[in-house]
């Protein structure tokens, strides 16, 4: 028998394709234009794929990206509804697009098409795959028999534990979307100065730490995450890169080496790797404290 009701997400939350089909998850691709041309941003990268991507965004291409509309909302939703099952929509951070809102405003207007049908929207806080950890841990509780409200208490629950550490090789990317100064993003790139950054509680991107060098910017994330880890051995770990799979395994092989052995790692998609650009390498986890 069928589950009772269906999870959906974003394209931002990064999944592979497997990790996708492993939590049962509908995800809704986003809208990015490189030089001109949109495309949607598929999780198996069918329009794109992550290398070509960057590779464009290397050779200086501008990359603009749209958030998921109401009727795109819509148009995915109803069907679900129209079988007799109920949604919970688990969002891209609202602190970073206005993803979420579009999300809520449709599932109220389709409550009133639907009374008898019931749609639960709970806030990621997250982008990247700490978004996709988020999405993965609800859908796989899931996959174990847990009904609606059990999981939308779970991802209410889980939602400030979910730890997200990055670093980036490009300042100019973070200027470009405000994060960084002009100056200091020319200061830092003459220097070698690597920011590390997290996504804070209201699931802003916030600049914490500057640190010498890339391997330092890297040593940084696994520093965090020994310091707040809630299991640092038995817990699922995810990272994400933007085109760097060598730095993204350097950081690998230092949390195998302290016994995590649930490793899962990922593209950073065009729409996030829009903002923080190739280079950039990100840590999710659940932890005591973001």
């Amino acid at each position: 028998m069928p589950a009772s009701y269906v999870i959906f997400t974003e394209s931002t939350g990064d999944l592979t394709p497997a990790l996708i089909e492993a939590a049962d998850l509908r995800v809704l691709p986003m809208a990015f234009t490189l030089d001109g041309k949109e495309y949607r941003n598929y999780p198996d990268g069918r329009e794109m794929s992550a290398h070509d991507y960057y590779e464009k965004l290397r050779a200086g291409s501008l990359c603009t990206t749209s958030q998921v509309t109401m009727l795109e909302f819509q148009q995915a939703f109803t069907p679900v509804l129209e079988a007799g099952q109920d949604i919970l929509y688990l969002a891209f951070s609202s602190g970073l697009s206005g993803t979420y809102q579009s999300g809520c405003v449709a599932a109220e207007e389709l409550k009133e098409k639907f009374p008898d049908r019931r749609i639960v929207c709970v806030d990621s806080l997250q982008a990247s795959m700490g978004e996709g950890l988020f999405c993965y841990l609800v859908g796989k509780k899931r996959c174990q028999g847990a009904d609606l409200d059990t999981a939308a208490d779970y991802a209410r629950q889980i939602a400030p534990q979910v730890c997200a550490w990055f670093t980036v090789d490009d300042l100019m990317f973070l200027k470009r979307g405000g994060r960084v100064s002009g100056a200091a993003a020319v200061a830092g790139t003459l220097l070698g100065i690597k920011p590390v950054l997290h996504v804070d509680e209201e699931g802003h991107l916030i600049p914490k730490e500057k640190v010498r060098g890339r391997r330092a910017s890297l040593d940084a994330l696994v520093k965090h995450f020994e310091a707040t880890a809630l299991d640092k051995t038995g817990g699922t770990v995810f990272i994400s890169h933007g085109d760097c799979a060598d730095d993204a395994r350097y950081v690998i092989d230092k949390l195998r080496a302290l016994g995590v052995r649930e490793i899962e790692m990922g593209d950073i998609g065009p729409v996030i790797g829009a903002h923080s650009g190739p280079g950039t390498v990100a840590l999710f986890w659940l932890g005591s404290a973001r």
